[in-house]
């Protein structure tokens, strides 16, 4: 087949078929005639008459392109009236050692995370992006830290209005406005012109959270039934059995789910009446007979006008959230409690803290890091893989970075950069790894010279134990309570025991 070069799609081959394209198609045959003429053709060139006119089309041009946003447009525009508030805790002195150079929310966690990437995940995977993060104590490392992974530049993922900010304890000319803060109600108050200044003349909700929980939530969830309800305020809950109630604050509830009682840790006959049917926030009967406590996770959602009226007005001396505000407001304000029946645990001691990473490791885990959905973010640190010679690891959790040989792991955690020698044995214990690598030249100059590089040493014993970053454990130690000691401060000699738990 050949086309014509002065008509388009015009076959020049007997018995085939074409199509002749013009802006007005032809209605007979002297207009078909006078087209041809124009095209340079004769009618008696067309060999054949099995041809189809049809209307040439007009060319499109693209006039802009638009790109699918990274959070959708219902969610972030739902969102976009939310604020977070994450409170970085205090000195953090239930956790030392680990706090004695970094805040309680930088310490960390599952081998490659901080405590602070929980709530921090669950605000960017609920498309709240308008977040402050109240720091007071050994902040600088956290700082360095949300600096580095939570950087929004210029917001545009999420509308152009999105921002991370670290709001420090800091003097000011107000009453008490030299002290540190007196607790977490006290230290939103310091910030309360916040709420009122036009960056965030939008926001509707605020969420107030902790920094030391590990848990994974759809805050804007929480949120909803916080609308729905048209409550001045709402409580995240879990629903806990006897066992467990006498550790947090309780709350009763009545037919709607309003807040109408508190008692924080009760005993006894004081906790016998602190019961509730559970069934009302969506538990079944079997559940609801196994666990008829609820307790406050100090997780909350306040209206912004009655979060500054609570904290300016009706309450300006109150210093906490959970004792004070919060029972004080049910009394005359709509506070609803919000079910949440799903892993959390307060990271908040010694034990919880060290129980918590081991469990990450079980197999299932109860909390898993590993979910494509909602993923748990962190700074990223462009580290090889780990790498493992000849050892036998058993339900343990491997850092990027870490390089073991000729050992044994079981039930562990191996953090980031972690080097662990020839014939070490690491049981039920947690390495926090390091903040850098030490070359080969340094490290064996190190020996040479009797002292230890970082890491554990060859022919080790590490049980039931947590190395801090750039800890330093030299060869044939066996770091093991075998005395059953519960608590000891060694710390000039680098060892301190909590709870049973040694940390180096």
């Amino acid at each position: 087949k050949h086309t014509n070069a002065n008509a388009n799609n015009v076959s020049s081959q007997s018995g085939s078929t074409g199509k002749l394209e013009c802006e007005v198609e032809p209605e007979n045959q002297q207009q078909q005639q006078v087209f041809l003429r124009k095209q340079g053709l004769r009618w008696s060139e067309l060999l054949g008459e099995d041809f189809h006119w049809c209307r040439r089309r007009k060319p499109v041009k693209p006039v802009a392109v638009i790109e699918t946003p990274t959070v959708s447009q219902t969610a972030a525009s739902y969102s976009r009236n939310v604020l977070a508030i994450i409170l970085g805790g205090g000195a953090g002195s239930r956790l030392y050692p680990l706090t004695k150079k970094r805040a309680k929310p930088a310490v960390p966690i599952g081998g490659a995370y901080r405590l602070i990437d929980v709530p921090m995940s669950n605000c960017i995977n609920s498309g709240i992006s308008k977040i402050y993060i109240l720091t007071q104590f050994n902040s600088t490392s956290l700082n360095r830290h949300l600096t580095r992974a939570y950087n929004f530049g210029n917001s545009i993922r999420f509308g152009g209005d999105g921002f991370v900010e670290i709001l420090a304890a800091t003097q000011t000319p107000t009453p008490g406005g030299k002290d540190w803060f007196q607790g977490t109600a006290d230290a939103v108050r310091r910030y309360a012109w916040l709420l009122e200044s036009v960056k965030i003349r939008q926001v509707e909700d605020i969420v107030i959270l902790s920094g030391d929980h590990l848990y994974r939530m759809d805050y804007m969830k929480f949120v909803q039934k916080h609308r729905d309800t048209d409550a001045d305020i709402t409580v995240a809950a879990i629903p806990c059995d006897e066992k467990r109630a006498g550790d947090f604050g309780l709350m009763k509830i009545d037919a709607t789910g309003r807040i109408n009682d508190f008692a924080e840790k009760p005993k006894g006959e004081a906790l016998e009446q602190m019961k509730v049917d559970t069934t009302i926030l969506g538990l079944s009967p079997d559940e609801a007979e196994e666990k008829p406590y609820i307790a406050s996770m100090g997780i909350y959602v306040f209206k912004k006008d009655a979060l500054i009226e609570l904290l300016n007005e009706k309450m300006p001396t109150a210093n906490d959230f959970g004792s004070e505000i919060i029972p004080a407001a049910a009394e005359d304000m709509r506070v609803q409690a919000y079910l949440f029946n799903d892993y959390w645990e307060d990271i908040g001691t010694m034990k919880s803290f060290f129980e918590a990473n081991l469990a990450l490791a079980q197999h299932p885990p109860r909390f898993e890091f590993y979910d494509a959905l909602n993923p748990i973010f962190t700074s990223p640190r462009f580290l090889p893989p780990a790498k493992v010679q000849n050892c036998q690891v058993t339900d343990s959790i491997i850092s990027h970075g870490a390089m073991l040989e000729d050992c044994e792991v079981e039930n562990a955690i191996i953090g980031l950069r972690s080097r662990v020698g020839k014939g070490v044995k690491i049981i039920d214990a947690m390495l926090m790894g390091a903040d850098y690598y030490e070359s080969e030249e340094v490290r064996e100059k190190l020996l040479s010279e009797n002292q230890v590089p970082i890491g554990i040493g060859d022919n080790t014993v590490i049980q039931n134990a947590i190395c801090d970053k750039n800890c330093r454990v030299g060869q044939n130690c066996a770091i093991v309570n075998s005395g059953g000691v519960e608590e000891a401060n060694l710390e000039e000699d680098g060892i301190y025991i909590r709870s049973g738990i040694v940390t180096i």
